[in-house]
């Protein structure tokens, strides 16, 4: 018998594999999904009809969420409880601060006549979670979503100078330190000192490290307990700016919009 073809996906694409596809999940979800469309509860057979199960494969799914606290059984019907009100406020708990964040850094972005991102770590890379473009066109196409490496980028220099000291050499071992340009600084060790003062200063400037032409400046945000959680920058043609003009121009405007996003956690 021939086996099952797998999938040619790459890793870390986000699309699953067929070998990684967890059908008993899905069904579980589907019954999560029922439930909460009938908030006055279900019963097995009900259950069963509108996912498309057997009662004995409904009924399986159905206790297990009662014995895991996402459903109770009251009688003949099956409802949801609280429990996944508890999950989705843990995951919105991170969404409004971008979205509180964007009307601040449009100022950011009409002050200075240029683009205006947020972005958070994810291990070796920086991912976009906010952004604001700007009237000037730059080469490197960005958006939400768009993941770049955080050794070379001040965003990312200013996340990584928020970890643990212990931390950082694990992932810049993982990171590929690769020439991007003549500027780009490799040497593991002279990265952890720019790291290291990113994190003195409270702001990093990559001249040109990335891709030629292009400079950037960015700013931690830190939550309550000083912990940093994002950073936002300012990207800059090197045909108009110094490294200098640049700090001049746009550090204040940034470390100004910092400060009113920052007070949305005094308010939590």
């Amino acid at each position: 018998m021939n086996a099952a073809p797998k999938s040619t996906s790459d890793e870390g694409s986000g699309q699953p594999r067929r070998t990684d596809h967890v059908g008993s999940l899905e069904k579980g979800l589907a019954v999560l999904d029922a439930l909460a469309a009938h908030p006055r509860g279900l019963t097995l057979t009900d259950t069963a009809e509108a996912v498309g199960l057997t009662r004995a494969g409904a009924r399986r799914l159905l206790l297990t969420l009662v014995a895991t606290g996402h459903a109770r059984q009251e009688g003949r019907l099956f409802l949801l409880t609280p429990r996944l009100l508890t999950l989705a406020r843990s995951w919105l708990t991170g969404v409004p601060l971008w979205e509180f964040a964007l009307p601040h850094m449009r100022a950011v972005a009409e002050a200075l006549n240029e683009s205006c991102s947020a972005a958070v770590l994810a291990d070796t890379d920086v991912v976009y979670v906010a952004r604001v473009p700007g009237e000037r066109i730059m080469s490197v196409s960005l958006h939400v979503g768009t993941r770049l490496p955080a050794w070379c980028t001040s965003m990312g220099r200013v996340l990584l100078g928020g970890l643990a000291p212990a931390d950082l050499p694990g992932v810049l071992s993982r990171s590929k330190l690769v020439q991007n340009t003549p500027k780009t600084q490799t040497d593991p060790a002279a990265l952890m000192r720019a790291i290291a003062d990113a994190a003195r200063d409270g702001y990093a400037l990559v001249d040109e490290e990335l891709e030629m032409g292009l400079m950037s400046i960015a700013v931690p945000i830190r939550e309550r307990s000083g912990r940093i959680v994002g950073a936002i920058n300012v990207p800059a043609q090197s045909a108009r700016y110094t490294p200098a003009k640049l700090k001049a121009a746009a550090l204040p405007v940034l470390r100004k919009a910092t400060a009113d996003i920052e007070a949305f956690f005094l308010v939590q």
